[in-house]
């Protein structure tokens, strides 16, 4: 009986999941009130669509959102449970599955630096913009207050993650030494 992931790259996704969990709690607090944090998390959720395949990516993050929505701690601050990406800020977290399966398609099949880097870019966006709307939305804040608060503050660090993940991905194909899915 044949498995259908191979073992080398079903561990490397499970590190990669891991990964999600330690870089919610490498966090700086923002002095908003109710604010989330600045996160590592926002650089290994562009990072994961741009080593994997968009059916991969998308695995490793539901595995991860799945430990999350059962009590485990793995969300920003050590949160855990449904409540958690039901509330104002969950959208951003809401927004990844949808991102990790965007990101591939965006990238295209061959590691090319400036298509990549537009690819994290618009991943980025994304999810900045998309949890702006859902902010938006359960706050009922006017377009431009959901602006200054859920996409201003965060987006010159997310840009700036964005670049890094997409300048370090041939690091990575060399350290975990993954065939292009």
């Amino acid at each position: 009986m044949k498995n259908s992931i191979p073992t080398r790259r079903l561990v490397t996704m499970a590190l990669f999941a891991a990964l999600l969990c330690i870089s919610a709690y490498i966090s700086i607090p923002l002095p908003l009130p109710g604010a989330p944090h600045i996160t590592l998390l926002n650089f290994v959720i562009i990072l994961i669509p741009l080593l994997f395949s968009a059916s991969d990516s998308f695995l490793i993050v539901l595995v991860w959102m799945i430990l999350g929505i059962v009590g485990l701690p793995v969300f920003i601050g050590g949160r855990a449970g449904i409540g958690y990406l039901l509330a104002p800020w969950g959208g951003y977290t809401l927004s990844y599955p949808f991102a990790v399966l965007l990101l591939p398609m965006l990238r295209g099949g061959v590691y090319n630096r400036m298509r990549y880097t537009a690819a994290a870019v618009a991943g980025v966006l994304f999810i900045d913009l998309f949890g702006m709307v859902w902010l938006m939305y359960m706050n009922h804040l006017d377009l431009m207050t959901a602006f200054m608060t859920g996409v201003v503050v965060f987006l010159p660090l997310d840009l700036i993650k964005a670049f890094a993940a997409a300048q370090i991905v041939p690091a990575f194909y060399h350290v975990i030494r993954m065939q292009r899915a």
